[in-house]
Parts: C-alpha cells; structure tokens; sequence
C-alpha cells in the first residue's frame, strides 16, 4: 500500500511496477509530450515536466521508497525521519503540520479533501529537501543512457538537441516561480592518472596519449566512439599531484565537450624516494659493518656516483646529504634539491652465549 499514486498515474503504471516498465512508460509518454514535437500545445511542455519529474523520482529507487511510504510532500520539504505512529499522520501518511506548512497539508486549509498535486523545481519551503532537476536534463541524460532500448528513437532525440554538435543546447523551461530559464549544465573535468619514472620527471619527457572520446554523429546526431591523440610535455620536476590539462577534448555531453586532465603519479623507484625537490635513498649496515666502518658507492638520479664511507661506529639513522643532486624544481630549472642517503643498521636476530661474552668483554 503507498500513500498516493500521483506520480506513478503520471506515467499511467501501477505502483507495482518495476524499473523496466517505469522507463519504458516515461520514453513514451516524453516522447509523445516533448515541446519540440507540439510546438502550438503550451500544454505539452507542462506534461512533458510532469512525466520527467516523476521518473525521476521513481527511478530512483531510495526516492520512490520514502514517495511510496509519506508521499512527495514529505520528499520535497527533505522529511528525515518517518512521521510518528497513531493519530499524528494525515492522508497520504504525512503529519500533520510538517515542515510547517499551513493549514497541515500541501498548503491546504483545512485538514481533508483530496489533496492536490503540484510539480515543483524548488524545494518547497527552504528545508533542505529533494529538488528536481531541470525536465530537459532528466531527457538527456535518460535517452543517453539507452534508456529502455530506444533502438531507433535516437534520430527522435537527436532532433530535440539539434543533432548534439558539442555545443550543448539551452533549457527551454524556466524554474517555478521565477523568469530565468535554467543553466546549461556546466562541462564536467574528467582526470586519468599519468603514472612517471622519477627519471621521466628529472629530465623531462615528451609524451603522446591516445585516448577514447564519444561524440554525436553531425548528420544522424547517434552516439559514436573516435580515438585522438594527445601530446604533452612533461617539464623536469614535475611533483605527483601536477596536473596537465586539455580543455574541450573528452566526451561530448549536454553542456558541452568534456575537459580532460591528466593528473602525475610517480612510480615506485627502487633505490629513491622523492620527499619534495629531495632524495632520499638508504644504505643497510649489518651490526659488524656499523660498528667497524664501511664503504658504499652512491649512484645519482642522473648517473653519477660517489663513494660513501665511515670508519667508526655509525648509528642507525645516521644521514650523509649531497647539495644539489636531486630533482630540479619544475619553475626554476636550474636549482635542485638535495640527495640524503641514511643508514639503516641491521641487527641479528639471535646471539649465542659465547657472542654475547666476546661483545661484553669488547664493549
């Protein structure tokens, strides 16, 4: 039992109805009613918002449990928690005096009769709840989602969005209760990891990316796939997190031509790890190493290599830091940062008796 059927008479369904008999009743019923389609029946355009009004809410499966239990006044005003239990609830399952609205229900006076049902684009009253969305908008996005196996009705939608040039296309419906139309949706930023080498970011490399795009067709206006090609520059010094932008290269969608950004991510290194413009790598001393002296040869970002060695005891944690051999900074080329090498002491696991005399009678 649901506390009304406004939305679901809408869309002439049942309130049993499932998802696949709600999308194909709310493609007939946009295609029938669309604006473009009855130009001289101002009519049409307020059924048009009225179908898509209601498949969004009843597409959605979150929405159409709260619309069936209290009803969409309740969705609308952003009803948090179910009305009590008892004598508190009106028709519909609403309580009585919620979200202040007078006279207890929808802006009714008085606290019977049936209930008039009204589509709204705001929120109704400022209480933080459910606002649709502009009907053109659910259109789209419905019909380029496939929606209900439109097979050949994307020449029809092609036809209503002038053929989907990338240019995106105007709200024709204004927002209730004021004279503004709707805004074009603004172009979404779409961002792909672009995994470097560390030596890809010290020296600086010249990459070519080719990428997927979906567009619409100029003359049938259906969706199709095409490859590009994008090159960059990758400048040395380059941190991860560094984003390399393309504007007007991805998808095509309502508002326009997606943007594309490739966002840096370092790879792991096997001997480095950047820390800012520096470089930390570590050398392992076991204990007799650490103790006695030792020697390493220490290899740069950029092929050079220095000997590294101590004669007394060396502590772990002990560091040895080399100006200027690591990366270059991405906005002054000519400036590096610094290599910090740092020990690491590798101590045994286990003693014999006879070790652990000796090392008494040393220390």
């Amino acid at each position: 039992m649901v506390a009304e059927t406004k939305l679901y008479d809408a869309l002439s369904v049942s309130p049993t109805a499932n998802q696949d008999e709600i999308k194909k009743a709310y493609r007939k019923a946009a295609l029938k009613h669309h604006p473009d389609k009855n130009k001289d029946n101002p009519s049409a355009g307020e059924k048009f918002k009225e179908v898509s009004q209601a498949y969004e809410i009843l597409s959605d499966p979150e929405k159409r449990k709260v619309y069936d239990q209290y009803g969409l006044d309740f969705l609308l005003r952003g009803g948090a928690e179910a009305p009590p239990p008892g004598g508190g609830a009106g028709p519909g399952g609403m309580p009585a005096g919620f979200g202040g609205m007078p006279g207890g229900y929808g802006g009714m006076p008085g606290m019977g009769g049936t209930r008039s049902f009204h589509f709204s684009t705001g929120g109704g009253g400022g209480g933080g709840g459910f606002s649709f969305s502009n009907p053109e908008s659910i259109f789209a996005d419905f019909f380029k989602q496939g929606g209900a196996g439109m097979g050949d009705d994307d020449d029809i939608f092609a036809q209503f969005t002038g053929g989907g040039g990338g240019g995106g296309r105007r709200s024709r419906f204004r927002e209730s209760g004021g004279g503004r139309r709707a805004p074009t949706p603004e172009v979404t930023t779409v961002e792909k990891p672009l995994g470097l080498t560390l030596e890809e970011l010290f020296k600086g490399v010249h990459k070519k990316m080719k990428i997927k795009r979906k567009t619409y067709d100029d003359g049938s206006g259906k969706r199709k796939v095409e490859d590009k090609i994008l090159e960059m520059d990758i400048k040395p010094g380059y941190k991860a997190g560094t984003k390399i932008k393309f504007k007007g290269v991805g998808d095509q969608e309502e508002g326009g031509t997606q943007d594309l950004h490739f966002v840096v991510q370092e790879k792991p290194h096997e001997i480095y790890k950047r820390e800012d413009d520096n470089l930390r790598m570590y050398v392992e001393l076991d204990l007799k190493e650490a103790l006695t002296g030792w020697s390493r040869t220490i290899p740069t970002i950029d092929g050079k290599k220095f000997t590294l060695s101590k004669g007394g005891p060396t502590g772990p944690g002990y560091t040895e830091t080399y100006p200027h051999q690591g990366m270059p900074n991405s906005k002054k080329p000519t400036e590096r940062g610094d290599m910090i090498v740092e020990v690491k002491v590798k101590f045994p696991t286990s003693l014999t008796m006879a070790q652990k005399t000796h090392l008494k009678d040393i220390l």
